[in-house]
């Protein structure tokens, strides 16, 4: 294949630009659908008329459907994105960009999904959308999932749906509350995948953070036992990668914490861990759910994360605790690679 779009790109360059715009039209109403010609217009910052003609082509071809609700894709017009994807993250580069960061990071599976979530939702959309069919391939009946909170995973909780592994598949909070929007919370998350796939699903009624005293009462709780033994037995543990402050923040950490990330350089949280650009934990909030050494149990650890922004994140993340897979944007990817060109160890 890469020969064949070499020799394209040489003798017909303007085909592939034709297929690329045609392709993210089809990537953009699969995302927002249903959607009007204004919104889709302005997602894809082009003009109404050039959508409008590029609309009328891909209807001919029985690819998009148009009702009073908006477009939408056919069935074709699903079968031909998902024959097309290969074809275009070869156009795009993503495919190298993969091998890049994936021996960069020293994963064993890395997922690039193109664009820069920082700009676009559309594209955290489309990460939680890659997270949620690499969670489908690799379903076993029977399974445990742990899963984290935050906007990322939401996403990818929104994607989910149901297989026939999936539905036996028990979904878990790996962590308490945070306190934020219950929407982003990891007891919602866990709860909207079992609904989306037809699972089942444990919930955690604790805060993320509590005192000494308060974790050893809350560990005696036969609910909170249960929650934990299934975190224990947990095959998957999918989680989002945080910016160090905006995390402390969002926790309502006092002054001296937010003081003491910033002096120890923290870049990156995950799991209740504050990390820096070296990998070395500055700080962690006394929680229950699952920690750092947990993680080695579970037979797949995928994190999710995107926009050039939380690259030192990731970066960070990732350089202490090893993961499985990451799924991520091409902004972030390119965000990480540069940073290690420019601070190579």
């Amino acid at each position: 294949m890469k020969k064949i779009l070499h020799l394209q790109k040489q003798l017909l360059p303007d085909l592939l630009q034709v297929m690329r715009k045609r392709y993210e039209i089809l990537r953009h109403i699969q995302l927002m659908q249903p959607v009007g010609r204004r919104s889709l217009t302005n997602a894809l910052d082009t003009t109404e008329r050039t959508l409008r003609t590029e609309v009328d082509f891909l209807r001919t071809q029985d690819l998009v459907a148009v009702d009073s609700r908006g477009m939408r894709l056919t069935e074709n017009g699903f079968r031909l994105l998902t024959d097309l994807e290969p074809m275009m993250k070869e156009i795009f580069g993503i495919n190298h960009l993969e091998a890049e960061l994936r021996a960069a990071l020293n994963l064993k599976n890395v997922v690039i999904v193109p664009g820069d979530a920082d700009h676009s939702e559309l594209v955290k959309k489309e990460i939680g959308r890659a997270a949620a069919r690499f969670l489908r391939e690799i379903a076993e009946p029977d399974q445990i999932v742990a899963v984290s909170g935050g906007s990322t995973m939401l996403a990818v909780a929104e994607m989910m749906k149901p297989t026939s592994a999936l539905k036996q598949t028990t979904f878990i909070p790996a962590r308490g509350g945070v306190g934020e929007s219950v929407e982003l919370e990891a007891n919602y998350i866990a709860s909207l995948m079992a609904k989306n796939t037809k699972g089942k699903y444990r919930l955690m009624h604790v805060p993320e953070q509590v005192s000494d005293e308060a974790y050893e009462m809350l560990l005696r709780e036969p609910n909170i036992q249960e929650v934990m033994e299934y975190l224990k037995r947990a095959r998957i543990v999918v989680h989002g990668i945080g910016d160090a402050k905006t995390m402390a923040v969002r926790r309502k950490s006092n002054a001296s914490v937010i003081k003491k990330l910033d002096q120890e350089k923290a870049v990156g949280e995950s799991f209740g861990y504050y990390i820096n650009r070296n990998g070395e934990i500055v700080n962690r909030v006394q929680s229950l759910g699952l920690k750092l050494n947990d993680l080695a149990k579970a037979q797949k650890l995928v994190a999710v994360a995107g926009g050039a922004s939380k690259a030192e994140a990731i970066l960070a993340i990732c350089s202490k605790v090893s993961q499985d897979t990451l799924i991520t944007d091409e902004g972030a990817a390119k965000a990480i690679l540069k940073i290690q060109s420019l601070h190579p160890e």
